[in-house]
């Protein structure tokens, strides 16, 4: 492929790449995501880089592939078993392939069987790395013009022992030149670059390890062009170990560190259609459609819905402290105001269904579920389901 985009871009011809399903249907070795970064490294080197971003804002990436091995949601783990959903996607950082993996002392690749921060995704970095010594790779080039507010760069990292990972930005003007950015959790002085720190945010109870950090940055008239991890070692040295281990979860890039702020749940109309009750395996099933929209169609649009359901049980079940206990399941996400539940198994002590509706923002933040839109439906008795079975059938 990339002997032909090369013969190609010397005449100036556009070109399609037409079946790249091909590097997971030959089985390339050693394995499909390093067959895929190779690949895709070749096209790269003909035909360069086309699309910069960011280039407006809010800018937002998990590094989502549309596939994994399991979904999290603001560090916790909602889903653990495999799936694939292209619209999931999101902007891929711009990693260099090495074939030779011991050339490099960090080994860099976008990865699904670590722990995510959102979605499936994530960037893990992981090797050696001496006291004082560092590791650069480029995730993204921008091309992004500063105005005279503001920006808030927020991201979040779990990472291991002594292992560091910040983040450098790189600034040019037409009048000032070239300027560099180091954000970084812990203070150091291994970097000529101007550092400024970042504040550690609330991370939920539910999401141990993970730390997120927000920076706000000023730099009127610069255009951002380049963003690097940079993988470095705590000063001083907690331990002698040189193993180097850290993952960055995602990366926001705002005007704004403001929380989202989303229409209350009121001010949605939800709606069930199709609802269909059924049986199997001795256990009671729910296929339907749940859509939602809007009250004001002028309101604001979102790109994706996270979807829930909470099985209600016949019996309020209380904790000690005296409050009701329940389980909140999540069931899949939705990029279009619908969702549709296929054969739900329904516990036999279970006397409703409350379907939750996740409203998401562009910037990768999610809404409170206890603010969120809901269809609640109640469950049929055995008895009323064998007789919708039954009742169809030609006795």
């Amino acid at each position: 492929t990339n002997v032909a985009l090369d013969v190609i871009k010397k005449d100036d011809v556009s070109a399609a790449i037409f079946a790249p399903g091909w590097v997971y249907e030959t089985k390339q070795p050693p394995d499909f995501q390093t067959a895929q970064n190779r690949w895709w490294s070749l096209v790269e080197k003909s035909w360069g880089i086309v699309q910069n971003y960011p280039k407006t804002l809010p800018f937002y990436s998990n590094f989502d592939q549309g596939r994994g091995n399991h979904i999290s949601v603001d560090g916790a783990q909602v889903l653990s078993t495999q799936w694939n959903n292209i619209s999931s996607q999101t902007f891929q950082p711009f990693l260099e392939y090495v074939g030779d993996s011991t050339s490099k002392t960090i080994e860099v690749r976008v990865d699904f069987k670590e722990a995510s921060f959102n979605g499936g995704g994530n960037i893990t970095f992981k090797g050696t790395l001496e006291a004082g010594a560092s590791f650069s790779t480029r995730l993204f080039s921008g091309q992004l013009l500063m105005g005279p507010l503001p920006i808030y760069f927020t991201y979040s990292v779990n990472s291991e022992g002594n292992s560091q990972l910040g983040l450098s930005l790189e600034f040019s003007s037409e009048t000032e030149g070239k300027k560099k950015l180091f954000l970084t959790s812990q203070g150091t002085n291994q970097f000529s670059s101007e550092v400024p720190m970042p504040r550690r945010l609330t991370t939920p109870d539910n999401a141990p390890g993970w730390v997120m950090q927000e920076v706000s940055i000023a730099m009127n008239g610069y255009t951002l062009t380049e963003i690097h991890a940079v993988c470095y070692k705590q000063q001083p040295e907690i331990t002698n170990t040189t193993e180097y281990f850290a993952v960055l979860g995602d990366i926001k890039i705002s005007t704004s560190s403001k929380n989202t702020e989303f229409p209350p749940s009121t001010s949605w109309i939800v709606n069930g259609q199709d609802i269909e009750w059924g049986t199997s395996q001795g256990s009671k099933t729910l296929s339907l459609k749940i859509s939602w929209k809007p009250e004001d169609e002028k309101g604001p649009l979102f790109p994706k819905y996270n979807i829930y359901v909470e099985k209600l049980s016949k019996q309020s079940i209380r904790t000690l402290r005296g409050t009701l206990e329940s389980v909140r399941e999540y069931i899949g996400v939705a990029h279009i105001e619908a969702f549709y539940v296929s054969q739900l198994v329904i516990p036999s002590d279970t006397s409703s269904l409350k379907f939750i509706i996740q409203v998401c923002n562009v910037d990768g933040a999610g809404q409170n579920l206890d603010d969120a839109p809901f269809f609640q439906l109640d469950v049929q008795s055995s008895t009323n389901i064998l007789s919708l079975l039954f009742g169809c059938l030609p006795w």
